[in-house]
């Protein structure tokens, strides 16, 4: 694998550039390369490709496409279509689309005619753009001191717009109409904005479908959660189609609960009992967090809800006198915190905690654990989109086990809502 990583050509301003881009390389290069895989980085590369094939024939010309005002009128050359070429990429072909113009003048330097590989430099260079969120002058000299050609910053900028293009087509993508469970929570980083560093939050929505399948719905970046925020991103969930939400598993995000009853009323709320738990033994001393945690084990595997409230009675008399604020906490939650009682225990397994998206959040820590500050939101969400898309890559077509059994159930308990949403499974 290490002859896919290392380049000395590569330039990086610190060590920690370096650990990052080796890390987000070893993951979505040798892992395409191995499975032979044709996903999002290929499609990825083969985009940035066509986009600088583009720019290099508009340099070429000395105008832009249905540009006649640029245009010399003595330049009697002009854009004359495309033709088809496969280039060989350690991520499997890519197809281009090579421009070509009127008087046969123009030779792309990024990919030279006849050349049928593409070679290592470029592809390193092209994943290095998406992922460090590097600026377009660092970008133009490092494509100048490897390939040996200039690049205005207007090229790069056109370049680097590719992937944002993609990002925005993913946010505004359309969604299903139903998703049975959906999973929100969000992971804090530091971005660098208009000279200071500040701490945002990737806020994500991960649904279930009605095959089974999970599927990520968006992803939002923040500074300040509220109310008004998740209301907001609850609405452009419904802009982009979904009409229903059976049971939203969240954690104790700030306004989540309220917004998911005021956009879609219908839906069940479980807040993630794991958080809770989290929570109450951050105020425990070490000694005695294991004899707490086995008496809050008891009112979230109780049998009912009645039985779970008779235990949540009990822990308060035996633990109010040292830990107080702990019973309060359960109670205060309680009517979102025991949703999940009303379900059989597959449909608990599903809904009681936010594991499932805590997973999806576990692996995008990897790639991003080494990177301190990020430049700019727009570097974040690159390389957060990138990771996002190797991880739902990798869940493949299976549905969730044993969900035709969960669908089932489900129906039969939310049936008043059926009428609205059963024609979907027709």
């Amino acid at each position: 694998m290490g002859k896919y990583i290392h380049h000395p050509k590569l330039k990086y301003e610190n060590d920690e550039e370096e650990r990052i881009f080796l890390k987000v390389m070893k993951e979505n290069m040798d892992e395409y390369s191995v499975n032979g895989a044709t996903g999002a980085v290929q499609k990825l590369i083969g985009d940035m490709l066509n986009g600088m094939l583009g720019e290099e024939l508009k340099e070429h010309l000395g105008f832009d496409k249905y540009d006649r005002k640029g245009k010399d009128p003595e330049n009697t050359n002009a854009r004359n279509g495309f033709y088809d070429k496969t280039l060989l990429t350690k991520v499997g072909e890519t197809q281009l689309k090579v421009p070509r113009d009127r008087n046969g003048e123009f030779s792309p330097m990024v990919v030279e005619k006849g050349e049928r590989k593409l070679s290592e430099d470029i592809e390193y260079k092209i994943l290095m753009m998406y992922t460090r969120g590097t600026s377009t002058r660092e970008i133009s000299e490092q494509i100048r001191e490897i390939y040996g050609f200039d690049v205005s910053a207007t090229f790069i900028s056109n370049v680097t717009n590719k992937v944002k293009e993609e990002v925005e087509k993913f946010k505004e993508r359309k969604l299903e109409a139903v998703y049975p469970i959906v999973y929100m929570d969000a992971i804090r980083y530091k971005v660098r904005s208009e000279g200071k560093t500040l701490e945002k939050s990737i806020n994500i929505v991960l649904g279930i479908t009605m095959e089974g399948k999970k599927d990520i719905l968006g992803f939002w970046l923040c500074e300040n959660e509220s109310a008004s925020f998740w209301l907001n991103v609850l609405n452009e969930l419904k802009n982009r189609g979904v009409e229903q939400i059976l049971i939203a598993a969240v954690d104790g995000l700030t306004g989540l609960a309220q917004a998911i009853k005021s956009a879609f009323p219908k839906t069940q709320v479980q807040r993630c009992v794991v958080h809770q738990v989290r929570f109450s033994l951050k105020l425990v001393s070490y000694k005695e967090r294991k004899a707490v945690a086995n008496d809050m084990k008891n009112i979230y595997k109780a049998p009912t809800k009645e039985t779970a409230e008779q235990y949540l009675e009990e822990f308060a008399q035996k633990w109010d006198t040292k830990y107080p604020y702990i019973s309060k906490s359960w109670r205060n939650n309680w009517e979102d915190l025991s949703t999940f009682f009303k379900y059989p225990e597959e449909i608990r397994r599903l809904i009681y905690t936010t594991n499932p998206i805590e997973s999806l959040n576990s692996q995008l820590r990897r790639v991003t654990k080494t990177k301190g500050v990020f430049p700019s939101d727009e570097a974040l969400e690159k390389l957060i989109y990138l990771k996002m898309a190797r991880i739902t890559e990798k869940w493949g077509v299976m549905p969730l086990k044993n969900w035709a059994s969960i669908l089932s159930q489900l129906m039969i308990y939310f049936e008043d809502v059926v009428s609205d949403w059963g024609r979907i499974l027709i």
